[in-house]
This record gives C-alpha cells, sequence and structure tokens, in this order.
C-alpha cells in the first residue's frame, strides 16, 4: 500500500499537464461552460479507466510491442487532432451555429482515448512502474485503476473550469479570434507531437 502516494503523484503530474484531453476541455469550457462539459470530463476519466485496466493486464504493452498497432493508433490520434482543430478554427464563442456546435459526448470521450498517445503513455508508464503488489491480481488492477481515475477527474476539470472562468472575458471578436488561433495551433502542435 505504500505504493499508492508514488502513484497518486505520477497519476497527478500526468493529468494535469498539457495534452490533448486538457486542450479539448479548454476549448469545451469556453464555448460551452463548465456543466456543459460534464460529460466530456467523465467520458475521458472512465475511457481512461478502461484503457488503464487493459494496460495493467498486459494488453497496452502488447499492442505498442506491435508496430502496425502502434501506428494505427499514431494515425487516428493525429487524424482526430487535426479534425478538432479544424472544427475550433470556424467556431464561434457562445454560439452553436444553429445548433450543430455541441460539446464532446461521454460516448465520444471515452472512445478518444484508444486513439490519444498521451493516454497511452500514461497507462502503460503507469502500469509497469506504480501497479500496486497486491493479490489477487484483480484487486491490483482495480484498486491501480481507482487511484489513478480518482485523481484524474479533479486535475481534469481544472481544465474545463479553467476555460469556463475565461469564457466571460471573450466577449469582443478580437479575443475570440486570438484565442480560437492560439487552441488550434496547440492542437495542431499535439498531433505533430505524436510523430515526434
Amino acid at each position: 500500500m505504500e505504493s499508492l502516494l508514488p502513484l497518486a503523484l505520477f497519476a497527478f503530474v500526468a493529468s494535469i499537464t498539457p495534452g490533448p484531453n486538457n486542450i479539448m476541455l479548454t476549448s469545451s469550457g469556453i464555448l460551452f461552460g463548465f456543466m456543459r462539459s460534464i460529460p466530456h470530463m467523465l467520458g475521458i476519466t472512465i475511457g481512461f479507466g478502461v484503457l488503464l485496466a487493459l494496460c495493467a493486464a498486459g494488453i497496452g504493452s502488447l499492442i505498442l510491442a506491435v508496430p502496425a498497432m502502434h501506428a494505427i493508433l499514431k494515425i487516428a490520434g493525429s487524424a482526430y487532432l487535426l479534425y478538432l482543430a479544424w472544427q475550433l478554427r470556424s467556431m464561434a464563442f457562445g454560439q452553436d451555429e444553429g445548433g450543430r456546435a455541441r460539446p464532446m459526448s461521454f460516448l465520444g470521450a471515452a472512445a478518444f482515448q484508444f486513439a490519444n498517445p498521451k493516454a497511452w503513455i500514461m497507462a502503460v508508464t503507469g502500469a509497469s512502474a506504480f501497479l500496486p503488489v497486491v493479490q489477487p491480481v484483480w484487486l491490483s488492477i482495480a484498486l491501480f485503476c481507482f487511484v489513478f481515475c480518482l485523481v484524474n477527474l479533479p486535475c481534469i476539470s481544472v481544465w474545463a473550469g479553467t476555460g469556463a472562468a475565461l469564457r466571460r472575458y471573450l466577449t469582443q471578436s478580437a479575443w475570440q479570434r486570438l484565442f480560437s488561433a492560439v487552441m488550434v495551433l496547440l492542437t495542431v502542435y499535439s498531433a505533430i507531437a505524436i510523430w515526434l
């Protein structure tokens, strides 16, 4: 049980640092507010919890060891991030463009974890370095996933909350365009960073 503190610290650092999920949550907070971003946040945490369980069971290492699967994950992650950047480019803050713009759904956010390279790195690294030594093995995996998800949700909520707080300051179109450009550039950078 002494391994839970290092696991919690790793989960905190991995979850609070910038990445595709946190960039998307900041944008969601700005565009839709905190409350409408809650399904997105929960989808990230639950989807990531499933990914953690798979990696702790050894499947994550197997997938990343197969070059073709690794390449498919990188392509899917990059393609989705570039699509997201394209969508961010044209969205107007506080407007739904005739009802078309919506926050990411719970299922969409959960599924994205399997194409998110940062999530894979966090899950494989965490499972290989911080899996608690508890018997039976399923209890060890459950404890690992519970602690990581318990830390993850408040961390990613900070990003959505920051976006929601910025929303009130981005009422002028010039600031909206500037912030939108910054978010697009960060999203494109995330897509490129997958390959670095």
